[in-house]
């Protein structure tokens, strides 16, 4: 079947429970598409491995013993430790690092039957909204490979939207699965912190990270989810006692009733015209649906960003310093002691915006600049989650655009770090209070490039979300166009 990479994960997993095709005609029809590495997507890949999993797929749908979505192609976001696949975290720090065992949401989606294609690019330790930080190569847009995909979840989104795999693993420290699924015209969703096992994700920070699901469509995220999600108690300290959900049993809700709140902060002057009149036309089409639109206030938004880049470097400056050379990774060849080799090692295998970021964390939590800076974040956070909580009294979800603008040229904002930071205003919020939130296509801007809209539901939600993307996905086919270099 020539147009197998075209469907869906559903379609995919119907196919293959009914024995239309194989779980190695799949495998291998991907892994054809995946040569020669179309946009950097891809940072490791194994065809032995691909093709045996393939294999045991078959089996089990022989047997009558298959997962729900067994023998369905994903990859992996290289910030995912993996047995089978090298594990770099897009650093050159971890090159060829291979880990003795497999995150949970990797084992979790394997144990759902899925077959793993490989290992994706994304920016150095997610560092990044523009998969420009990588060390192995910035990632292009399938829409404009002139552009950047979005980050850190960069290579995950670009896949996926040029159907080099149905699905992928993303992280969303501060909107990097949203962020890049709304350049690439895909969909994706952040769940509520601590709804999936952080074990085995290389950890950026440990208070912000969060993973999840990367497809083409909400129901395909629905899927996804229900297998990766569920209590990891033993392992991951963060982890929610929340019992295992079946997020696809509440797709086909209808939605009158639903109040899509608005924040009057999202539609600001910084937002480029092209980007509001597409997300204006998405919400005219919830309200058709029977959703009404009601007004709300999210007065710390701005805020948001001076406190994620004190919180996240600080954490991050941390989780860093297991990277030093003594039991894994990289380690310098020539040094005088230990010190030497801690500071060689560490300046020439960390890109500048790692350096950058552990720089100023380690200042902020300094003797003297603690109770200034750090512990002002953390005040300033609960009053920003305070802010949603208020919201949530009169409305059911939240709706706005994901980022301000659409993707921008490859190299336009490498000088510019704080113009990167600025790109998250949106999605930040959502990241700080620990909110789940997700992004769907609706529609392009003035450059062709996709544009996609954000929900942001209360803690737990995300079968609500999805049910509201899922109807407008039903009514809409922004979720089944095409970049050019997908066909």
């Amino acid at each position: 079947m020539a147009d197998l990479h075209n469907k869906s994960v559903a379609q995919l997993a119907a196919m293959l429970k009914n024995k239309e095709v194989s779980a190695v005609e799949v495998a291998t029809r991907f892994l054809a598409r995946m040569g020669g590495n179309p946009h950097t997507a891809f940072l490791d890949v194994n065809s032995e491995v691909t093709l045996a999993q393939a294999r045991a797929s078959d089996n089990k749908i022989a047997a009558g013993t298959a997962g729900p979505l067994e023998g369905v192609p994903i990859a992996h976001k290289d910030i995912f430790v993996t047995k089978d696949f090298a594990t770099t975290a897009g650093s050159k720090i971890l090159k060829d690092y291979r880990s003795p065992f497999d995150a949970t949401v990797v084992a979790r989606l394997r144990d759902a039957g899925m077959v793993t294609l490989g290992k994706l690019n994304c920016d150095e330790f997610a560092m990044g909204s523009a998969n420009e930080n990588s060390a192995y190569g910035a990632v292009s847009n399938p829409w404009d490979t002139t552009r950047i995909p979005g980050g850190s979840s960069g290579g995950s989104a670009a896949a996926v939207a040029a159907r080099l795999t149905p699905a992928a693993t993303g992280t969303d420290t501060g909107g990097s699965i949203r962020q890049p699924a709304a350049f690439c015209g895909i969909t994706g969703i952040k769940p509520t912190y601590g709804r999936a096992s952080r074990y085995g994700m290389v950890a950026f920070a440990s208070s912000l990270d969060q993973a999840g699901p990367m497809a083409r469509s909400a129901e395909d995220c629905a899927l996804l989810l229900s297998a990766m999600c569920g209590p990891d108690l033993d392992r991951d300290s963060t982890s929610l006692n929340v019992a295992k959900e079946d997020f696809s049993r509440t797709l086909m809700q209808p939605l009158q009733g639903m109040r899509v709140g608005i924040p009057t902060e999202f539609f600001g002057q910084g937002l480029a015209s092209d980007v509001r009149s597409a997300i204006e036309a998405a919400l005219k089409q919830l309200q058709t649906l029977g959703a009404s639109l009601v007004p709300i206030a999210l007065p710390r938004t701005e805020l948001s960003i001076p406190v994620y880049y004190i919180i996240a470097p600080a954490e991050a400056s941390s989780n860093l310093s297991r990277f030093d050379g003594v039991k894994f990774g990289h380690r310098a060849k020539e040094f005088a002691d230990l010190a030497s080799m801690y500071e060689k090692t560490r300046s020439e295998a960390f890109g500048q915006e790692v350096k950058r970021r552990i720089m100023i964390g380690a200042y902020v939590l300094s003797h003297g600049y603690y109770d200034a800076y750090y512990l002002q974040a953390q005040k300033i956070r609960r009053m920003i989650a305070d802010d949603f909580q208020q919201a949530f009294n009169q409305c059911d979800v939240i709706a706005g655009p994901v980022a301000p603008t659409t993707a921008w040229k490859l190299g336009d904002k490498s000088d510019d770090p704080l113009a990167n930071y600025l790109a998250d205003i949106f999605t930040l919020p959502a990241s700080l209070a620990g909110l789940p939130g997700m992004s769907m296509p609706v529609g392009f801007g003035e450059s062709g490039m996709p544009v996609g809209m954000q929900l942001i539901g209360n803690y737990l939600q995300e079968s609500k979300l999805l049910n509201v993307a899922h109807q407008y996905q039903l009514h809409t086919n922004h979720h089944t166009q095409l970049p050019g270099g997908a066909a």
